[in-house]
């Protein structure tokens, strides 16, 4: 196959990238570049269902049923791309006390979810406490649903208003009763993407040194990636790398949300 646009006798990549796919060997990054920016849609679409076949030989798909409350739009952190927050004071602002969140679980809990995923900005005004009794009383109320609660970047916050280290915070947060952790705001893990979309949030480093912390602790995580704004292929295949990276070391990650 002819990449289009390209020379006549430039060759396509994808007999060497399903070979390696399939054995389970790892793609370059020019590999990864192609797979971004000349591969066909429907044959790359085409070789994931046959990764997935050979992985799931019974073709199971498996689903859960999740609820995404916030419990707080309350924010300082100023993205760019977010319509959600309210800066503390504002009119428009609001923190649901512990027992309004739990209402929102019992609700999702009667529902059928059987995990719930709580998320909000980044309020000073909380203490640890606030995020320690939500995952204990929620693990004791509803024994049926697993507290995905709180993204790296509200946990940085907590360790921050708290005067602890990130380790200190997820370490409370383990006794509390919590083993996973959402993958929300990683964005893109670049350096140029972050400094422009969201400078107060920090770069790279600070999404994965959360993670790394948790998985070193024993908690399972998601890993998310906001694209489609100012981020080129290279940033997209930075965020790759920096996850691979990461899954090297304790394979802590569940799943890759785009």
């Amino acid at each position: 196959m002819e990449l289009a646009g390209g020379p006549p006798d430039r060759r396509a990549p994808e007999a060497s990238i399903r070979e390696k796919t399939l054995n389970g060997k790892r793609l370059d990054r020019d590999e990864g570049r192609w797979l971004l920016t000349d591969a066909p849609l429907l044959e790359l679409g085409a070789l994931a269902q046959e990764v997935r076949f050979a992985r799931i030989p019974d073709r199971a798909v498996t689903f859960v049923i999740d609820s995404n409350p916030n419990y707080t739009n309350v924010c300082v952190t100023d993205c760019q791309f977010c319509a959600f927050y309210r800066k503390p004071g504002d009119p428009e602002a609001y923190t649901l006390s512990v027992e309004e969140v739990l209402a929102k679980v019992e609700f999702a809990a009667k529902k059928g979810a059987t995990t719930v995923l709580l998320q909000g900005g980044h309020n000073p005004a909380l203490p640890l406490d606030y995020y320690t009794t939500l995952v204990s009383e929620t693990r004791r109320r509803f024994p049926g649903v697993t507290p995905h609660f709180f993204t790296a970047s509200e946990i940085q916050t907590v360790a921050q208003v708290s005067g602890l280290g990130v380790g200190e915070v997820l370490d409370r947060l383990w006794e509390a009763g919590q083993r996973t952790l959402p993958g929300g705001g990683a964005e893109v893990l670049s350096e140029r993407v972050r400094r422009r979309i969201e400078p107060k949030k920090g770069g790279p480093g600070a999404w994965l040194e959360v993670h790394r912390e948790a998985h070193r602790r024993g908690f399972k995580s998601t890993a998310t990636m906001m694209y489609g704004h100012v981020e080129g292929p290279d940033d997209l295949l930075d965020h790759f790398d920096a996850i691979r990276d990461l899954q090297d070391l304790h394979g802590g990650f569940t799943a890759f949300v785009p």
